[in-house]
């Protein structure tokens, strides 16, 4: 299997299994998780935005590969890329029908805010490409993206199940809301190790897609499920993780 081909599975690992993962979660328990998922969110914002902060755009703007300038509208097009479907998501989700036609939505919604996702993989491996030794990033990357994606296969399999949909039907469907990620990751890698400018292009884009993520829903959406200090001592515990991961 070339270099390529274990991207790609990774990313199926980290997308499919992820989501996958939510829809089993919310079959399996009944009892009302608002606080542990708080938690969970913010964890992982705190922890993406040190890997994109310390990490992605480090890179992005290094002597050897960096165009500071070119890194800059790199993120700004991340971040509108993926708040333009997430605008697309609370349209479309707000439509009537009851909660199985809602679900339907929110699968299809998902599975095209996983494209940007997966873009973020990609270019993470294709930087560990231009730069033997640097390979651990993606694999930090499929991990942080792996865990984000558990609430939203949730999001997908609650609505479906509580519509009338089975239990092994909606976990299914929530794992399916993953597959995107393979192309974006596709994407991302493809575009990574066509040269410097690309790489640059690359890793400013996924780390824009990743920020919007961060601050326009994990940190949000953590917020209104618990209102207390918690979500935040894991939101700056999930960033010291992350610094070790990138330095470590």
């Amino acid at each position: 299997m070339g270099r390529l081909g274990e991207v790609l599975l990774i990313t199926a690992a980290a997308g499919i299994g992820g989501t996958g993962t939510g829809g089993l979660t919310a079959c399996l328990f009944r009892r009302d998780s608002s606080r542990a998922v708080s938690l969970l969110l913010s964890f992982a914002a705190g922890v993406m935005t040190a890997v994109v902060c310390f990490d992605l755009l480090a890179d992005a703007v290094s002597p050897e590969n960096g165009r500071l300038w070119l890194a800059i509208p790199g993120i700004l097009l991340g971040c509108g890329v993926t708040g333009a479907l997430n605008a697309w998501i609370g349209r479309r989700s707000g439509t009537g029908g009851g909660l199985f036609l809602a679900g339907l939505v929110m699968a299809a919604a998902i599975a095209l805010h996983n494209v940007p996702e997966g873009m973020v993989i990609g270019a993470a491996f294709a930087r560990g490409a231009a730069r033997p030794g640097s390979a651990r990033g993606g694999m930090v990357m499929a991990a942080v993206i792996g865990l984000h994606n558990i609430p939203e296969g949730m999001a997908v399999a609650v609505p479906l199940i509580s519509g009338g949909m089975g239990r092994a039907r909606a976990a299914g469907a929530a794992a399916l809301t993953g597959a995107p990620t393979v192309l974006g990751a596709l994407l991302g890698f493809s575009l990574g190790t066509l040269g410097p400018a690309a790489l640059t292009l690359a890793l400013s884009f996924a780390s824009g897609a990743m920020l919007y993520v961060v601050f326009g829903e994990l940190l949000p959406e953590s917020s209104l499920m618990w209102r207390g200090k918690a979500p935040a001592l894991a939101a700056v515990l999930g960033i010291i993780t992350g610094m070790v991961i990138v330095y470590a």
